[in-house]
């Protein structure tokens, strides 16, 4: 389905691309399935816009190869709608929307790797409290080599503490991009990663897994990782799939786009129950995150001991 007029565009990409994907809801859409959103009714409660205008719209990003739709129930038919490889390449367009969304429409244009705690990128950060993290499986490292695959999610974990940051660097000059000291809150990363890995005896007796979360690259997560003795996974989201799965805020430096540094407690359901962000002492998160862990816990075991119509009501859990 074509929104616009090409006549004499018949060679450029962009305007071709944007007979595609130039509409609103088109790219929503594209956003939303990225988010793990894969179904007729979740969609349309999501966008709130009408089943009619809903139809057309996924019906044109199958036809045009950016949706596929997959059967999953026969009887009526339902199908649940999933990115293609088409669809996967434009993740990179909606994170550089995002991006210059955050930093020319809703703010005052600054290049930085963290947010005022009153900002709009900040409240949509917190917002993720409750929603799920989408099913990834993104390139792994540790000290000992590549790690495979893996979910963002550790598997038979109570919690998982998620942390992002905006890059891991071997500690030479040559290995930081141009002018990175200068960006607000870009420092810290290699303090952050060490802080965890100090105290990961501290997070395994809880039952939580710590993942690191960067757009850096399998190889170089890798030397970082070998250099530092971080025996933990460190994940490489270069492709973008996290980031804008949960709308995740970043910032671009150096031709690249780094995730700014926040840490997600996500519970075994893959439910996302604390958000740190800003953070503005990269070494001193890590204490918080124990904290915040700790407050969790007991709020769910005191939900779980509380019978109904005790004191420990409906709603005292964290």
């Amino acid at each position: 389905m074509r929104y616009t007029d090409l006549t004499g565009q018949t060679d450029c990409s962009i305007a071709q691309a944007l007979g595609v994907v130039g509409d609103a809801w088109t790219l929503l859409l594209v956003r939303d399935v990225a988010g793990g959103v894969h179904q007729f009714d979740a969609l349309q409660e999501r966008l709130g816009i009408s089943r009619k205008v809903l139809t057309v719209r996924l019906q044109a990003l199958v036809e045009d190869g950016v949706l596929a739709k997959h059967l999953y129930h026969q009887r009526p038919p339902r199908y649940e709608y999933r990115l293609t490889e088409a669809g996967r390449g434009l993740l990179p367009v909606l994170a550089a929307l995002q991006d210059w969304g955050s930093r020319y429409v809703l703010g005052d244009g600054s290049l930085s790797a963290t947010s005022e705690a009153d900002s709009a990128e900040t409240r949509r950060v917190h917002g993720l409290v409750g929603s799920r993290v989408p099913e990834a499986l993104l390139p792994a490292a540790t000290a000992a080599g590549p790690a495979g695959a893996l979910d963002p999610v550790a598997e038979g974990h109570r919690w998982t503490a998620l942390y992002c940051y905006p890059g891991a660097f071997l500690p030479t000059a040559q290995a930081y991009p141009p002018g990175w000291g200068e960006i607000p809150g870009a420092r810290g990363c290699t303090l952050e990663s060490c802080t965890y890995r100090d105290r990961l005896a501290e997070f395994a007796a809880r039952g939580v897994a710590v993942r690191g979360v960067s757009t850096g690259r399998p190889d170089q997560l890798a030397e970082f990782a070998a250099h530092e003795g971080i025996q933990f996974p460190l994940l490489s989201d270069a492709e973008l799939q996290l980031a804008v799965g949960l709308r995740l805020p970043t910032f671009r430096a150096a031709g690249v786009d780094r995730l700014k540094r926040l840490t997600l407690v996500v519970d075994g359901e893959r439910v996302v129950r604390g958000v740190l962000y800003p953070l503005p002492d990269p070494a001193g998160s890590v204490e918080d995150v124990l904290a915040l862990i700790d407050s969790l816990a007991g709020a769910s075991e005191a939900g779980q001991a509380a019978e109904p119509g005790s004191a420990a009501g409906p709603g005292s859990a964290g």
